[in-house]
């Protein structure tokens, strides 16, 4: 069994925004906040809990032989790992592969993921004129860069907010839970008046295309351009306001309305898929355990299947360096939970139960079927 998961971290963003200190855990209303405490710490507390309920603090050993995992460049797009993975596969090498950086469709709803959209990171520069001009001699009848900016990044939706790039299919199917609007509302703070974009929820969240954009340039109140570093806080995060350099999701066409624009790099990504993600049922070897049965047993209900509209690049390196391997994606990550965003915190009984669900796990495959 290789357990597996991460310990590197997003940076803090918006300190101000932070109701507690980021790198202090802090307990409130029955929470634990802090960054990383669920995306992943929470998932490596998970991981240790259930190791030493099975071997106890005598050290009486596992059921089961047992390799850790602890990645420190997944935030990163895990370079590193994905090429020691094939230069030494006897390091990785399970019959089940319980990779836990993922989690609840709500919290308390044992969830397995089932498909993960996959990611590609690209930075893109407009240029229109051969340097900076005086906007009052200049402004107006000269080419905008920005404004050729805001126009290609708008081409990349049509009016209903769906993801439109040329050569891109925009349907999707996957099966599992679907996400109500209203619970999308609540679960993504939508803010009064707004609603979610785009057609199919569940779709859209977990298959279909998507964008994300932070402009290199941001406007500040007084008017005029600031430079920013586009790696700058370059965190998965879907962004509540208006900054940020061109990432996530798909590449935006070359040429703009005012001027071409060309992409200047590739900060990483990962690839989608489903063969490569908790598939419990299906593309399992015979006669291994149902992951879904330790997660009934520690919840007390079904479990469901979803899908997530990130990326996890080991899990695809995983299924194809061990295609008889069974993968199975959980862990402790709610909606409550905003990872990535300030205010990160984790449930302390989704913890206790992920864990008691990994320990029952863990023990079925010592026990004849």
């Amino acid at each position: 069994m290789l357990l597996s998961c991460h310990y590197d971290v997003q940076p803090p963003l918006d300190d101000a925004a932070w109701r507690t200190p980021p790198f202090e855990l802090t307990e409130r209303d029955g929470r634990w906040y802090g960054r990383d405490a669920a995306d992943c710490k929470g998932n490596i507390v998970m991981h240790l809990t259930a190791l030493r309920a099975l071997g106890g603090p005598e050290g009486r050993g596992f059921p089961v032989n047992v390799k850790f995992v602890a990645e420190g460049s997944e935030e990163q797009g895990t370079g590193g790992l994905e090429q020691l993975v094939p230069l030494r596969p006897e390091l990785f090498a399970a019959d089940a592969l319980l990779v836990c950086d993922t989690g609840n469709f709500a919290l308390g709803l044992p969830t397995a993921t089932t498909s993960l959209r996959g990611l590609a990171n690209v930075v893109v520069t407009v240029s229109t004129l051969r340097g900076e001009m005086h906007s009052g001699m200049f402004g107006g009848p000269a080419p905008d860069a920005l404004a050729a900016l805001v126009r290609i990044l708008d081409s990349l939706r049509d009016e209903h907010g769906n993801t439109t790039v040329k050569g891109l299919p925009g349907e999707g199917v996957r099966d599992g839970v679907d996400y109500p609007a209203e619970q999308f509302r609540t679960d993504a703070g939508v803010r009064d008046g707004g609603v979610p974009r785009g057609h199919g929820l569940g779709r859209r969240r977990t298959v279909g295309p998507a964008r994300r954009h932070r402009p290199r340039h941001r406007l500040p109140a007084g008017g005029g351009l600031i430079g920013r570093d586009p790696g700058e806080g370059a965190g998965q995060g879907q962004p509540a306001g208006a900054a940020g350099d061109r990432r996530g999701g798909r590449p935006a066409r070359p040429d703009g309305p005012s001027g071409p624009g060309r992409p200047v790099g590739r900060p990483g990504g990962g690839g989608g898929g489903e063969r490569g993600t908790a598939l419990p049922g299906a593309h399992r070897r015979p006669r291994l355990p149902d992951p879904g049965a330790a997660l009934r047993e520690a919840y007390g209900k079904d479990m469901v299947q979803s899908g997530q509209g990130g990326s996890i690049p080991l899990c695809n390196v995983l299924a194809a360096q061990f295609p008889a391997a069974e993968i199975v994606l959980v862990g402790v990550e709610e909606p409550g939970c905003l990872i990535h965003a300030p205010n990160e915190s984790v449930d302390p009984s989704e913890i206790e139960d992920m864990a008691l669900a990994e320990a029952l796990f863990l023990s079925s495959y010592a026990t004849p079927l």
